[in-house]
């Protein structure tokens, strides 16, 4: 059984993930992309993520739950900073579902992973947000976050990363 972290907001605890979530963390997952309008770009499925997060490990999740009942979920894992010559965590997914939101319940989960970062002496949390979801940005901007004006992410994925893959 995982440990249950307990919080400040009342009935609200913060969990990591179980393999009989992944059920849940793919629903998550579907939900997140709905509210981003990329459903159609959701490959994940359940048996995809319990290889990737529980047998492989390549990345972790952590449940909010309030009163018992799950409510949003973060996933997240390792990256380095050549720069630092540290880990750093970086944040997949952040969601909250709709009904749940404005109750500090986003606020206090990247609060754990800033705490989680720093214990394993991690250099940096990071995270992307879409450039049109002004609410999350200005959320993100009141936590102190910095938006990283000047970089621009990159992606290779599909036929393209397989045509990369035969050219070295």
């Amino acid at each position: 059984m995982s440990k249950e972290i307990i919080t400040f907001i009342d009935n609200f605890n913060i969990r990591f993930s179980k393999e009989e979530d992944v059920p849940l963390i793919l629903n998550f997952i579907k939900e997140l992309a709905e509210y981003e309008k990329l459903s159609n770009e959701v490959v994940a499925t359940e048996e995809i993520l319990k290889e990737s997060i529980f047998l492989k490990r390549s990345a972790e999740v952590i449940i909010g739950e309030y009163e018992g009942i799950p409510v949003g979920f973060a996933l997240f894992f390792h990256n380095f900073s050549t720069f630092l010559g540290k880990p750093g965590i970086y944040l997949e997914d952040l969601y909250i579902r709709p009904e749940m939101r404005g109750k500090g319940f986003g606020k206090v989960m990247l609060s754990y992973l800033a705490k989680l970062t720093l214990e394993r002496d991690c250099g940096r949390l990071e995270w992307s947000c879409l450039d049109w979801n002004k609410s999350s940005i200005d959320f993100y901007k009141s936590l102190g976050a910095m938006r990283m004006e000047e970089w621009t992410v990159h992606r290779v994925t599909g036929n393209t990363l397989k045509e990369l893959g035969r050219n070295f």
